[in-house]
């Protein structure tokens, strides 16, 4: 079990709540859409399209706003052309950020987000100018409710995790993006509560963000997020836990 971002361990801890009352239809669908227009309108042969049905589900969306936006994946109905773009940055403290996002409109989307960097102290960088930094990886949120963390880790591990943290009252496991599945049903199987299942990308390395400037990056991680048009914010910080409480 190796170090890590605190800042993953942040917002997953919040990924519920967030997703009952921040993360909006408008995302989701997006998600959906562009899953569909990837591989195909099937859930059962795509598991892209997969995760974002169940993120979709979290957030209480109808049926009928799911097959629509399938539908706009797999060209069956009309809808604006959106595009996934990966943009890279730097916030205070010299923090690496990763911002993943879903747009109709490139020039609107950069526009903010510069706005958002900028404000923060922080910059917008070129393509490649941190992505070096991060690895794609499988990450699975289980709430132990109650049992043995420690045991569930282990467990985990032996089902086919490459790590495992114990983040506060959640366990964080990682594993190789192909193996994401597998290892969630066997952890649903085993009667362990899986919170929530994504693809993401993991900080390689890492920088130490001092008391200064914590409070200032995470208030942009938080920006970024609360974007329309971003779906995924990554970002390689290790935060101090005294600088956590002048968020």
């Amino acid at each position: 079990m190796s170090g890590h971002s605190k800042w993953a361990g942040i917002k997953h801890k919040k990924a519920v709540v967030d997703a009952r009352k921040g993360q909006t239809f408008t995302k989701v669908a997006s998600e959906i859409t562009v899953a569909a227009r990837e591989a195909g309108g099937d859930p059962v042969g795509n598991f892209r399209l997969r995760l974002a049905i169940q993120k979709a589900r979290e957030v209480n969306m109808p049926a009928d706003n799911i097959e629509r936006a399938i539908k706009r994946g797999t060209g069956e109905l009309q809808g604006a052309a959106i595009e996934e773009i990966r943009y890279e940055g730097y916030g205070p403290g010299g923090a690496a950020i990763l911002v993943d996002v879903l747009t109709d409109n490139r020039n609107r989307t950069v526009a903010g987000l510069r706005n958002i960097f900028t404000r923060a102290g922080g910059s917008l960088g070129e393509a490649n100018s941190v992505a070096w930094m991060f690895k794609r990886t499988g990450v699975i949120i289980v709430d132990p409710k109650g049992s043995d963390s420690e045991q569930l880790a282990l467990e985990a591990i032996e089902l086919g995790a490459d790590d495992v943290q114990v983040e506060g009252e959640l366990v964080e496991v990682y594993v190789a993006p192909e193996q994401l599945e597998t290892v969630r049903q066997a952890l649903i199987d085993g009667q362990h509560q899986v919170e929530r299942a994504d693809v993401t990308m993991q900080p390689t390395t890492t920088v130490e963000v001092d008391d200064k400037h914590a409070g200032a990056v995470v208030r942009l991680l938080e920006a970024l997020e609360e974007h329309d048009d971003v779906r995924e914010v990554h970002c390689n910080a290790i935060l101090p836990d005294d600088g956590m409480a002048e968020v």
